[in-house]
């Protein structure tokens, strides 16, 4: 299905250097946020109390999150926790007392607005569980961004596994550059949508990468030069972006507004991820491939007969 069909390719290599030289500053300023702010990492990084608690009805968790803040302890989730009954708090360190004081000033907070809730479970997550944490999540992008690298280089070819692979690391750096520079809370649930950025980014580039080989082996495409394929191949994807993402950006659009905060930076991180991941993937992956040199031999001598294209 298409919504539409470009006739003219759109000469997206000539403006190659242009893009390049923008993702370039993006990227520049992305680690100089993360070097100089830091992320502001969640509970689960730093430490501190976690509270289950459980109410006869349902709970409003905008007037817990109101309760709580009142201790000004920092930044405080409040979240449903299966049912909406039940909630599950998370309060980082506070200097001088411990989770079971703590844990006693919040239900006292808690009981004062409704004398029927009751305290389930409570849980000191230390700080050396926090970094046990950090070296899993790093552990984890290194081993995908490995995995993703090796699926491009054995299905096309290594210069566009290294340009996909550049081009999603992009991406990763300006979703973390991002939260570091709106100080925008760091958990378990946005390194989990920094993960799924690094799956959906690639499928882009793979989509792209698919027809560029396709077009190598037209007779209609063999007097044209590499830049002319490449931008033969991202226009006549274009439709299909515009379809796949556009459907995805509005069903994660709708989490960041109507989700809450539990879901807020989760939401965000995808937002942010499928937005640059589009133009990473056309704008980003296509010109460094093309600068690292790919040619018609290199994508013609790994390609199957019978094989179809991607469209």
């Amino acid at each position: 299905m298409e919504f539409f069909r470009i006739k003219r390719d759109i000469p997206f290599m000539s403006y190659g250097k242009v893009t390049t030289l923008i993702s370039l500053v993006t990227f520049i300023l992305a680690v100089v946020f993360l070097f100089t702010k830091g992320l502001n990492l969640s509970v689960e990084f730093t430490g501190g109390t976690v509270m289950e608690v459980q109410y006869q009805q349902a709970a409003n968790l905008p007037d817990i999150r109101h309760r709580v803040d009142g201790l000004k302890l920092g930044e405080v989730q409040v979240q449903s926790l299966g049912t909406s009954r039940d909630v599950m708090i998370r309060l980082p360190n506070k200097p001088g007392t411990n989770s079971g004081k703590l844990s006693e000033q919040v239900m006292g907070l808690l009981k004062a607005g409704d004398a029927g809730v009751q305290l389930r479970k409570v849980e000191f997550v230390g700080p050396s569980v926090g970094e046990e944490l950090v070296t899993h999540g790093l552990t984890a992008i290194a081993l995908v961004c490995l995995g993703i690298v090796l699926y491009l280089a054995l299905r096309f070819e290594w210069r566009l596994a290294v340009s996909a692979i550049i081009a999603n690391m992009h991406d990763v750096v300006i979703i973390l550059g991002c939260f570091a520079f709106f100080q925008w809370e760091f958990s378990l649930t946005v390194l989990a949508g920094v993960l799924a950025v690094l799956g959906y980014s690639v499928n882009e580039s793979v989509v792209v990468f698919d027809r560029i080989r396709e077009n190598f082996r037209r007779p209609a495409m063999r007097g044209k030069g590499t830049a002319e394929v490449i931008d033969n191949a991202i226009t006549a994807t274009m439709s299909r972006t515009f379809i796949t993402h556009g459907s995805t950006e509005t069903m994660v659009l709708s989490m960041l507004i109507f989700g809450g905060p539990a879901l807020h930076g989760f939401a965000m991180a995808l937002t942010i991820g499928i937005v640059f991941g589009i133009y990473s993937s056309v704008l980003v992956a296509s010109p460094l491939a093309l600068a690292l040199g790919t040619k018609r031999e290199h994508m013609i001598k790994i390609v199957k007969p019978k094989e179809e294209a991607v469209v």
